[in-house]
């Protein structure tokens, strides 16, 4: 067999593996207890299972599993983020449970503190306990 048409397999068997498997999303917390406050009083997600070392929460159908580290690394882009049918009513929301929206230089935000990208996504940053950027984004109509 040639080189490329085993490294033609070894894509294909990858992509069949992965394309059919779910994905698992990782954040790190140095407080476990602040995160479930978060993450399952403050957003409300449910709570699938709970130890010393991880939280594991459904995020309809996707695990996100909230792992304890001693020290969380601050990414400086979004590490989570969700899609809503109306973001102007989930910053309202999200603000009422005490949610802080961030502000960018550099970019415009509204009053609300949302983004409106060029092609229509509109876009509203927060942080967890942790500081991990997390986002929620109203797709344009189709």
């Amino acid at each position: 067999m040639s080189q490329s048409a085993s490294r033609s397999r070894a894509r294909n068997s990858i992509r069949a593996v992965l394309g059919d498997a779910r994905a698992v999303a990782f954040v790190g917390s140095q407080d476990l207890e602040a995160s479930e406050r978060f993450y399952r009083g403050v957003l409300g997600l449910k709570l699938v299972e709970s130890s010393s070392h991880a939280c594991v929460y459904d995020m309809h159908g996707t695990m996100l599993r909230v792992t304890r580290v001693d020290i969380a690394a601050r990414a400086p882009y979004t590490v989570l983020g969700w899609t809503v049918e109306d973001i102007v009513a989930a910053v309202e929301r999200l603000r009422a449970r005490g949610v802080t929206f961030k502000r960018f230089g550099g970019i415009e935000q509204d009053g609300a503190a949302i983004w409106r990208a060029p092609g229509g996504t509109r876009v509203a940053w927060f942080e967890d306990p942790d500081a991990n950027t997390l986002s929620i984004t109203q797709l344009p109509p189709a």
